[in-house]
């Protein structure tokens, strides 16, 4: 780790924050006559590289600036008046639970538009495509940087537009309903998400998230807290998204563009997990242990639910979008992020946010990789992709094989990848929750988890048996049906997928790096601001 001043901590934060919204302006200009290369579209698209590459080497910076000694304290803080009247403050700082978020938010951006400058979705201007890019990670930034309750919300709306934008005019088949469907879910849960916010700052007299978490509810009382809760609860949930407020994901999933969806699953709906851990269990403690059984309820519900809906597309016959199965398959591993929230442990909140970002890196990599596929194939269909005519990746392209074997037995959870320890961690949590909880119904929905960790195996393992293995064929179809050509994967993918192949396997061998930002954090967050 390096030492660097606070001033130059302030400013690197600040920069993360705000330098994508005036990379976004920048982009719709016009390009230089220098700059422009081969064309214009060829200029901006470059200028997204650039952009989103600062912000990333940045973050860096950051990160080994940050004091690991502290991890639990706010730093590299900024705290200015803002909207004195309301005493709204532009409150800036990152400890061990934002630090990690904000990092994978700015690698997987720059990851997302490194692939768009060789491979950019068909649609409209390449100017707005990039401009659309950096307002949506400048919003997603900011959700895990801001320390008050309006900012958040603010930044937790920004991103809406663009995502919005970018699955209407750059998505697939069913793009118009999609975003529409999109738009109206999360805005609907953010007017509710909205009037909890308001009722915690107006009953407590601040909107600053460290003097809440610090009070630890104190100042509210016991009612104000559930409803505070229930409400808030109602807008993370659907942006995460919990069963049954999760059914405007598949289908945003299935029609978005490769990059949309990479985005969508590895950062965005961590806002929402992040939002119950900076906000609803330090904020509203009493509120949230009322509520924390019915929570832990819906994520079982939700594992459950989405592995049998995942088995369905996976079944032969069934006509399956593989990119619709993998959104599926995200419903269910927030469904461990959610339970170890709800355990309100300091093991199963530590389990929550390395799900988060082991789900973000193998999740990333499996849109990144079943967008390639459809790019080869033109369809995500499951049982074209595993057709009797020598369909098998193995054999045609074996990098890009082996590679979506890899991120499926991460996504699994095997032990040694990033997606094993979160999900158990998650799940001791849920095995022994905090004081004030009912132990044989925690008990009982880890049971209950714990069989949805099987069903989750078996749909990701007849995946790759189908389309990377291949359908087993009749004696002679092989010859009657000649194999086609395939690409194996081109160096811009290997550059763009090789960061998360690596940081799955460094997370899942060395665990102790992620755990050790954010444990002291957690323990300090349960304690209400208390070291």
């Amino acid at each position: 780790m390096i030492d660097i001043s606070t001033s130059v901590m302030q400013f690197l934060l600040a920069f993360i924050v705000g330098a994508p919204l005036l990379g976004a302006a920048a982009a719709l200009l016009p390009a230089p006559p220098g700059l422009r290369g081969k064309s214009p579209d060829q200029a901006v698209l470059r200028h997204g590289v650039t952009v989103t590459g600062a912000i990333l080497i940045a973050a860096i910076v950051l990160a080994l600036g940050f004091d690991h000694d502290q991890p639990s304290r706010m730093q590299a803080t900024t705290d200015i008046s803002w909207i004195a009247a309301l005493d709204v403050r532009i409150h800036l700082g990152v400890d061990g639970i934002s630090l990690p978020l904000l990092v994978l938010t700015a690698l997987l951006t720059f990851l997302c538009a490194l692939y768009s400058y060789f491979k950019l979705p068909a649609g409209p201007s390449p100017k707005a495509f990039v401009a659309l890019l950096l307002v949506l990670e400048s919003g997603t930034l900011a959700t895990f940087a801001v320390l008050d309750l309006l900012l958040f919300f603010l930044a937790f709306e920004m991103v809406l537009i663009p995502m919005y934008f970018l699955i209407a005019r750059w998505g697939g088949e069913e793009r118009q309903a999609a975003a529409w469907k999109f738009i109206l879910y999360t805005l609907l849960g953010s007017v509710v998400m909205l009037l909890g916010l308001l009722l915690v700052g107006l009953h407590a007299g601040t909107f600053d998230m460290v003097a809440l978490a610090t009070d630890n509810g104190r100042g509210l009382s016991t009612s104000v807290q559930i409803t505070a809760v229930l409400a808030i609860g109602i807008g993370l949930a659907v942006k995460t998204p919990m069963w049954p407020l999760h059914s405007w994901l598949p289908d945003a999933h299935t029609a978005a563009p490769t990059v949309g969806s990479v985005l969508l699953a590895g950062v965005m709906l961590k806002m929402g997990t992040y939002g119950f851990v900076r906000i609803v269990l330090p904020v509203a403690p009493d509120g949230t242990r009322t509520f924390a059984p019915y929570l832990a309820a819906f994520a079982v519900a939700g594992i459950i639910y989405g592995s049998l809906a995942c088995l369905a597309l996976a079944r032969q016959g069934a006509g399956g979008d593989l990119k619709r199965l993998i959104a599926y398959s995200s419903v269910g591993h927030m469904g461990f992020v959610l339970l170890g929230i709800a355990s309100m442990t300091p093991t199963g909140v530590n389990g929550a946010l390395f799900a988060n970002v082991a789900h973000g890196l193998i999740t990333g990599l499996l849109f990144f990789l079943v967008g390639a596929l459809k790019d080869r194939y033109g369809t995500a269909d499951l049982d074209t992709l595993a057709g009797a005519t020598g369909a098998a990746l193995y054999g045609r392209a074996p990098r890009l094989g082996g590679l979506l074997a890899f991120a499926a037995v991460a996504s699994l959870g095997l032990p040694g990848l990033a997606g094993f320890w979160g999900e158990m961690l998650a799940m001791f949590g849920a095995f022994d929750p905090a004081d004030g909880l009912s132990r044989p119904a925690f008990v009982t929905f880890t049971a209950i988890a714990c069989f949805g960790t099987l069903l989750t195996a078996a749909y990701l393992l007849i995946v790759v048996r189908r389309v990377c293995m291949g359908a087993v064929q009749q004696a002679g179809a092989a010859e009657e049906s000649p194999t086609p050509e395939l690409a194996d994967v081109h160096g811009y993918e290997l550059a763009a997928w090789t960061p998360l192949v690596a940081l799955t396997v460094l997370a899942g061998l060395w665990p102790a790096v992620l755990l050790g930002l954010t444990d002291p954090a957690v323990q300090k967050l349960l304690a209400g601001g208390k070291s």
